[in-house]
């Protein structure tokens, strides 16, 4: 999930993968799967800058690092 700013400064998580489109009408109008949107603050480049952190802290989570001993 990442975090967005309303219009009205009101900080709210917002889980990405519910995400239809992103608008900007000026404001920021990210539509949902469901239809309903949001007016935020933060710029269409911001929000893709924010999922793909957010996407990226998930998949080094699940990293592995494996060390193996090759003297023997």
């Amino acid at each position: 999930m990442i975090v967005l700013t309303k219009v009205s400064k009101e900080k709210f998580l917002l889980n990405h993968n519910q995400i239809e489109c992103i608008e900007t009408i000026p404001e920021t109008r990210v539509v949902m799967m469901n239809h309903d949107y949001y007016l935020v603050q933060e710029t269409i480049q911001d929000i893709i800058r924010k999922i793909a952190e957010y996407n990226a802290k998930v998949l080094d989570i699940h990293r592995q690092i494996a060390v193996t001993d090759k003297r023997k």
